[in-house]
């Protein structure tokens, strides 16, 4: 596995090496998509990127969960969790090493 994390920065970079923006609209752009994508889910609404993966909302519900230091009982309050499923085609990307 690798330490090096892909950044909103190393995007803007990729977007104005290849679509040949400007650095500044290329980073504008890349916050644009960024800002729709957060919205939708915001919003409750799935996110769906060919090839990539769906990007969704679901609500959890209360539940009792344990102190793992005190063994004591806590509650857990109900919550909207972010899940991600990624496309059958990034998966045997993923897995093949990205050849």
């Amino acid at each position: 596995m690798s330490d090096k994390t892909l950044t909103r920065m190393d995007l803007a970079e990729a977007v104005f090496r290849e679509v040949g923006l400007s650095r500044n609209e290329s980073a504008q752009m890349v916050e644009s998509v960024l800002s729709h994508i957060s919205d939708a889910l915001v919003r409750g609404e799935q996110v769906k990127i060919s090839s990539f993966g769906t990007f969704s909302v679901r609500a959890k519900n209360e539940r009792i969960g344990r102190n793992p230091k005190t063994g004591e009982e806590v509650p857990i309050t109900p919550r909207r969790v972010l899940s991600f499923r990624p496309s059958h085609l990034m998966k045997e990307r993923v897995a093949a090493g990205n050849k």
